[in-house]
């Protein structure tokens, strides 16, 4: 019990309603396109940072954003993640609000299910990553692991197997500057088959970018973004899609968002907005 105390994190009631807008339908109501409602949410740095360098855990948020982000994965039914932030970070990718499953909630009620993206499954976990211990302790559920190998290996997939997780296998693409890539429509499809109405995708730099593609990011339905008042400096790992051009070969924006909120929120700032398509 003294161990949840201290992790336990807190998110008023007071504070929720502002993004009441920005999230799933609470009665569980799936979309009409058969694809879970997606929620593109990170901390980034006002040089749109998120990391000082690769492969470095980077704080971000403050504490009220922080225990913010962990009511939003209370609110959806996966989290989703990309191998690197999985190497770099060893997450739990669990929810630690008050009155969840595992920290005064009763069975694993407010736990989103982790989903990580690994094409070549070379993340080598043990029983001691973090997430693996938060299930033995029930505190947080295994996760999916979606990846291009159809053999991933025996040693992983018995441990993740024996705390209830498993691997998806899905077909992957290569082009000339970019080897073993997912397609973002199968991937979401492969969460609906799987049970789940919600997803909340939170990093890291390689799978925001190519979420916010042309191709791909018309299946993002909410943009939620805390943005904290510090630089990073070069050489960050940077959110920064693919350049797009007009017909007549000119560069125009990426992307842009619509509908945009933005709210105080400490020293950060949470801007809530949906991408204009």
């Amino acid at each position: 019990m003294s161990e949840i105390s201290r992790d336990v994190l807190f998110f008023p009631e007071s504070q929720r309603p502002f993004l009441e807008p920005h999230l799933p339908p609470l009665d569980g109501e799936s979309k009409s396109s058969n694809l879970p409602f997606t929620t593109l949410t990170f901390a980034t740095s006002l040089d749109s940072s998120l990391a000082i360098a690769p492969g470095v855990r980077t704080t971000l948020s403050g504490p009220q954003s922080k225990a913010m982000t962990h009511y939003l994965r209370s609110r959806h039914d996966a989290i989703l993640i990309g191998v690197g932030t999985a190497l770099a970070d060893n997450p739990g990718l669990n929810c630690r609000l008050k009155g969840v499953g595992g920290y005064g909630g009763q069975d694993l009620r407010g736990q989103p299910r982790p989903i990580i993206i690994d094409p070549t499954a070379r993340w080598e976990f043990t029983e001691q990553a973090k997430i693996l211990a938060l299930v033995r302790e029930g505190r947080g559920r295994a996760p999916y692991i979606i990846t291009g190998n159809p053999s991933p290996p025996a040693k992983q997939k018995q441990i993740l197997e024996e705390h209830g997780g498993k691997y998806i296998t899905l077909n992957t693409t290569s082009t000339e500057t970019e080897a073993h890539r997912f397609d973002w429509t199968a991937i979401l499809g492969s969460l609906t088959n799987e049970g789940f109405r919600s997803v909340m995708i939170e990093g890291g730099g390689a799978v925001i970018n190519t979420l916010l593609e042309q191709s791909s990011q018309g299946l993002v339905d909410s943009v939620i973004l805390t943005i904290a008042p510090t630089w990073l400096g070069q050489g960050a790992v940077v959110v920064s899609p693919k350049r797009r051009f007009d017909a007549g070969g000119n560069a125009i924006p990426a992307s842009r968002l619509r509908d945009v909120k933005w709210y105080p929120f400490g020293e950060d700032v949470v801007l809530c907005g949906k991408i204009k398509l």
